[in-house]
Parts: structure tokens; sequence; C-alpha cells
């Protein structure tokens, strides 16, 4: 009886091992639009190998996206049905009527399905579109290295379960998005939507004709259960795939007469401000000037450095460029923002040279500058404070000659003794010259190391930088030849100076209290002045000069 049993549980297995009998093709809907999916399913009536169905001929009229495949197998009054399914989808790039040719699994071939593709224009059905894309670009007929924007818009009216955008795709071009996503709500032929928007900058490389392909969403939405029995049926998705128009892009090649650095932008402009606004600074004081150069069209990477030269007399401590990238009217717009500080270290009139930044019109396709015209400033004495000059030229200091009192006595010397002493005296004064250049020198070194410390800590204090004055503070206090100190701490031991030390307190605070603020460098600005002017004084009085 078993070997009876097993034996026609085995002629049963076989049997429905190779039961494929029928293949079937069916597709989800039928017009479809134009750049939006459509789902052919393909059924078996057998379990089969995954593989065995080929969709490579799909390929020739449509594009093929991802294939999902299923098995089942049932059994009901011991008859047990296989089905193997195959889900794909497709999208049509161009309206008009289409076959999608027999498709064979394990020698069962399909029936040819005629699909009609239309454009969204022309979908006169009742249905709406679930789900489309929209692109906006904002110049076709562009400059190479010309910044251009692509704006795309998803709209989907059925609730997305999952989901995935891919990046647009243009030949030899630099391709990044700009911010982040942005979503909202919009109502189209009485049938509300929501959006979600993603910018990209995108940058060609090269000249010539190219196609601009737009990004592929591909996901899957949630649709009404197909289940007849509603108590035990459970929320279904529908796998869908949109695409947006591809655009044709032309891409110019750099004029042959440009010269300079090549910056394409429909508009460029470069302007100063002055901080504190006054027409008239003093010596001493630190005075900021903020350069900010803006483009519309370039990207903030290529927007060129931001140099300033001064006249002698004047230092500059520049800070570090700061970028920022948005969007205005569509257009990516660039600005790069420069401070830099300068101090005068006597009084006078001073000219600044003109700002030149050379770049190419892609509206009226000319050659233009951006300019900030060469200006002077008037720098007043400082009545608060000791004046400070640049250190002297060595050949400004004359070496102070001591004199030399020696009686020689000889007798009946010879020519020879002559010429020996006549050396020793020229070797010593010798020495005493070089000796008075020495510490002369050293004098202008100290002097030059003084303002030095003492100017950058200036500035820092008018940028409100704390970070460079901690870097400028101790090497400044003990450059005075005051107490020397390695740390903040020993530094406010060592003076008496109330202002210095509160002050550096309210720095302290300000930089490592339980609750940062933003520091301002006004009440240290002051502490320091009058320290070292104190100190100038001192030294001026012990016969030692800051100002030689």
């Amino acid at each position: 009886m078993v070997k009876v049993l097993t034996a026609l549980l085995t002629l049963f297995i076989t049997v429905n091992a190779y039961a494929l009998t029928e293949v079937t093709a069916t597709i989800d809907k039928n017009p479809v639009i134009v750049n939006e999916s459509f789902v052919l399913t393909v059924v078996a009536n057998d379990d089969v190998d995954t593989n065995a169905l080929d969709t490579s001929a799909l390929m020739q009229d449509f594009i093929v996206g991802r294939t999902s495949v299923s098995s089942q197998t049932s059994m009901v009054n011991f008859k047990t049905t296989r089905t193997t399914r195959w889900t794909t989808v497709l999208i049509a790039r161009k309206a008009g009527n289409y076959t999608i040719p027999p498709l064979t699994v394990d020698g069962v071939t399909t029936k040819p399905i005629d699909v009609k593709v239309i454009n969204a224009s022309e979908n006169n059905t009742d249905t709406q579109q679930t789900l489309f894309i929209t692109t906006d670009i904002s110049a076709k007929d562009v400059y190479v290295q010309q910044q251009l924007t692509l704006t795309i818009k998803l709209h989907f009216a059925a609730e997305l379960k999952r989901g995935s955008l891919t990046e647009p795709e243009l030949e030899g071009a630099n391709i990044t998005q700009v911010g982040k996503d942005k979503e909202g709500e919009t109502i189209i032929n009485g049938i509300r939507y929501r959006v979600i928007e993603r910018t990209y900058a995108i940058s060609p490389q090269k000249s010539g004709e190219f196609t601009l392909k737009s990004p592929v969403f591909s996901g899957e939405i949630m649709v009404p259960s197909t289940r007849r029995n509603s108590f035990l049926s459970f929320a279904e998705t529908k796998p869908v795939s949109v695409i947006g128009e591809e655009i044709p892009i032309n891409v110019k090649a750099i004029p042959t007469n440009y010269q300079g650095t090549w910056l394409p932008s429909e508009l460029l402009s470069i302007h100063q401000e002055w901080q504190p606004k006054v027409t008239e600074f003093k010596v001493g004081e630190p005075i900021t000037r903020v350069i900010t150069l803006t483009a519309a069209g370039l990207s903030e990477e290529q927007l060129p450095e931001l140099e300033m030269s001064l006249p002698a007399g004047l230092k500059v401590y520049p800070d570090q460029a700061e970028l920022h990238t948005g969007m205005n009217n569509n257009r990516l717009v660039s600005q790069k923002v420069r401070n830099f500080a300068i101090v005068a270290n006597k009084p006078g009139n001073y000219q600044l040279p003109e700002i030149v930044i050379p770049w190419w019109n892609t509206v009226t396709n000319e050659y233009q500058e951006a300019v900030i015209p060469a200006q002077i400033i008037t720098i007043a004495a400082n009545t608060e404070q000791p004046e400070f000059v640049l250190p002297p030229n060595e050949a400004q200091i004359t070496p102070t000659q001591t004199p030399i009192e020696k009686t020689v006595y000889v007798e009946k010397a010879s020519i020879l003794q002559w010429v020996f002493l006549a050396l020793w005296l020229l070797t010593l004064l010798a020495w005493l010259i070089t000796y008075q250049k020495q510490k002369s020198t050293q004098k202008t070194a100290v002097v030059s190391k003084v303002n030095d410390h003492y100017l950058a800590l200036l500035a820092a204090c008018k940028k409100h930088n704390s970070e460079q004055v901690f870097t400028h503070l101790l090497p400044w206090y003990n450059s005075l030849n005051l107490q020397s100190v390695s740390t903040i701490s020993q530094l406010l031991a060592s003076t008496n100076n109330q202002p210095l030390i509160a002050a550096i307190e309210e720095l302290q605070l300000a930089k490592y209290g339980q609750a940062p603020i933003a520091w301002q460098g006004d009440n240290l600005a002051k502490a320091i002045q009058q320290v070292n002017k104190t100190q100038s004084t001192q030294q001026q009085n012990n016969g030692f000069q800051l100002n030689p």
C-alpha cells in the first residue's frame, strides 16, 4: 500500500510539474500617455523559472523599468494550481500606435497587444493622470561653464508607499542639487496633487549639441484591493514610473578673442562698504572694507579670489571669504563676501588702487568689467595713542660712536709696531660700529613686532573675532616688555589694569560660558589701546621710543 501511494504521489507531482499550457499578457490601461508608466503583466499557468521571460524585445519601442516576479500555488479538491506572474513597468517616449510583440515562456507564446500612445493634452478620458513630472530649464542656449538651472516637479494624486528619483543626465556636465526638496500642493483640473520640487545646477564643460535627460521616478502607489472578501483583504500596491521630457541643449565655446579668467554670467557686479561709515579715519584704529562680488549663472566655486593691494603705510588683515548660493527668479545666484581690516601706521592721504573683475555677458554676448574705482582715503593723527610708523630702513639708522681716549707711548717704535697699532684701532672701531647697529636693529625689530601684534589685535577686536583675539593677545602682552606669561590666567594675575581684566573676563564668558553669546570687541579694544599708550609713555621716559 505504501509503495502504491508513493507511486501515485510521484505521478501526481510529475504531471503537475510539466503542466505549462498557457501564457497570457495584459496591460493595465490603453491608451497610455507619453512619459507615464503602464504595467505589463505576463502570467504562466505553472511554476516555472523566474528568468524564463525575456523582455528585451520591448526595448525597441518602450523604456523598460523594473520587473517583479511572484509565484503562487493553491490546491482545491486535491487539484493543484500553480502560476508564475511577471509584472513589468513600461514607459512610451513618443505618441503613436505600437505593438507589444509576442513573448515566449518555455516554448509557450503570448498574443501581441496593440497599444495607443497619446500626449497628455490629448487625454479626453475621465481618468486623470495620477503621476507626472514637469520640467523648467533656465536656458537652452548657453556657453561652456555657464550655469543653468533645471527645476523638476513631481505631481502625484495617489498615496505613495515608496519611491526614488534619479538625477538628470547631460554628457560632459557637472550636475549638483541645489538646496533641499520642497513640498507643496496644487489643484489641476479639479484634482488635488501633492508636489515635490527639486532644483539642479548644471554646468556644461564642453561645447556641442546635447540632450538633457530628465530624472526618472520609480516607486509604488497604493491601489484599492481586488480581493472579494474585504475582511481578509490587505492594502495592495502598484508599481509606477514616470519621466520628464528630454531637453535639447546647445553649448557654445569660449569666444576666441576673450582674455582672462572665463566668467560667463547674465549679471555680475562688485561693490564695497566701509565700516564705520565715516569720511576720515585715524591712525591705529582699524577700519573694515567689505567687498562683495555677486554673479548670476555662476557657482560659488567659479567666483574669483578677491584680493586688495595697498600702498605703503597701510596694513591689511583679510578674513576668510564667505560664500553664498541661492535661487532668484529661477536663476542661480552666487555671492562672495570678504572683509579686509585696514590699519594705518601714520597719517596722510592714501590712494587705493581700483579693483577690476573681467567677465562675459551672456545676454549681450559682450566682454565687460566690474570695477571698484580707485579712491583716496584720509588718515588723521590720533591724539589718544602714539603714532605708529613703519620700521625705518637700515640706512636711516646713524650709529653712535663712543669717543675713544688712548695715549700711546712709543719709544723708538719701529714701522711694524705702528702697523699693528693701527690695525688694532681699526678693529676696535669696527666692533663698536657693529655693536651700535645691532643694538639699533634689535630695537627696530622689537618695535615692528610690537606694532604687528598690536595692530592685529585691534583688527580682531574690530571684527569681533574672538579666535584671532586669543591668537594675538598673549604675544601682544609679552611684546610690551611686561612680565612674560603663557596663559590667559597668568596675564590676568600679572596686571592691575581693571578695564583690561574686565574686558578679558567678558571675552571668556562669551566664548566659554554655559550659554555662549555673540562677543563684541569694543571694550577690549579700548582697554588694549590704553595699556599700549601707558606702556609707550613709560618706555619713552626711559629713553626707548615705540616710534623710532
